[in-house]
């Protein structure tokens, strides 16, 4: 079976749904049958970089939106910091610094359903400009349900790439979030395709989805021809409806980045938040797993480890970040 899956893969097709639960619901003693294999297809498209990417948040709390599982949202009690949009040349240094420690692509994001004020809209375009000028990165925004009129502006002002997940599967939205419609997020990320900007947008596994609901996204992210998927894994935040959820280990999280290589070979698929916690000690794995990327740094409300030591792990394992 995985022969087959490989061998589909390695055509540029990805594994229908049928194929995709059955892959995902391969017993745990699998995994490095199944690492052989994924390891094989990333190499095969992406060769031997890893993409490096770093963010900044640059709006913190005071979320409107009630997604169960973030600290930024208003609905909860996280004594997360709370501030307004941050200056341009603040976020400017910011990028200096992360692409003084390997980071090719800088992320802007903001907490709240969407960036709509004008002055907002200002100081990111202002921000935008900057890095076109002073920094030597790729330049990424996440700022939530974002209409053509503003993301053109900003595409205007230097914006090269947006992010926007959808979070988890349509069928299993409604358990996570309650405050908007899934279609937003949807047409969020059709406008910003339909616009030329490369597209990021992936989830969060571990909310208490399905297994089959992973391979749903999966097929979602594949009808919307996003260029990058980042995959997080949950890191409970206290406070939160899910502080205490317990629905992952190291394997199972290596097993969903399989799923999205074998179900999207051709995409970038970039491990981000969560991955210290998650995967501990089989962190290195990421790579045989099938991700060809990582962010490195601090997330948005938590902390990761010093960019160093993943930029050493990189090296340890003969591969190289993308320039």
């Amino acid at each position: 079976m995985l022969k087959r899956f490989k061998e589909k893969a390695l055509r540029g097709e990805g594994l229908s749904c049928e194929e995709g639960c059955e892959l995902i619901n391969l017993p745990d003693a699998h995994l490095f049958d199944i690492l052989a294999s994924t390891d094989k297809i990333r190499k095969f498209f992406k060769g031997d970089e890893v993409n490096l990417c770093s963010i900044i948040n640059a709006k913190s709390g005071l979320c409107p939106e009630d997604c169960s599982f973030c600290s930024q949202s208003a609905h909860y009690d996280t004594d997360v910091k709370t501030y307004t949009m941050v200056e341009p040349r603040k976020i400017v240094e910011t990028a200096k610094t992360a692409s003084q420690t390997g980071a090719r692509e800088f992320s802007i994001v903001t907490s709240g359903t969407s960036v709509s004020k004008d002055n907002d809209v200002a100081i990111l375009a202002e921000t935008l400009q900057e890095m076109k000028n002073d920094v030597a990165m790729e330049r990424c925004a996440s700022l939530g349900i974002m209409d053509a009129e503003t993301l053109q502006k900003l595409k205007d002002a230097g914006l090269e790439s947006y992010h926007h997940n959808l979070e988890t599967a349509r069928s299993f939205f409604p358990n996570i979030c309650t405050t908007h419609d899934y279609e937003e997020d949807v047409n969020t990320v059709r406008t910003a395709k339909r616009l030329g900007l490369y597209t990021c947008c992936g989830g969060v596994f571990g909310l208490g989805e399905s297994r089959e609901q992973r391979v749903e996204l999966a097929i979602t992210l594949r009808e919307l021809d996003v260029d990058s998927i980042p995959i997080n894994f949950l890191n409970p935040r206290p406070g939160t409806p899910l502080e205490k959820a317990d629905n992952l280990t190291p394997i199972e999280c290596l097993k969903i980045i399989s799923l999205f290589r074998f179900m999207l070979p051709t995409k970038d698929i970039v491990s981000c938040g969560g991955r210290e916690v998650n995967l501990r000690d089989m962190q290195c794995l990421i790579f045989a797993a099938g991700a060809n990327g990582m962010m490195i740094g601090n997330y948005l409300t938590t902390t990761g480890r010093p960019p160093e030591k993943d930029l050493q792990m990189v090296r340890d394992l003969g591969l190289k970040p993308r320039k």
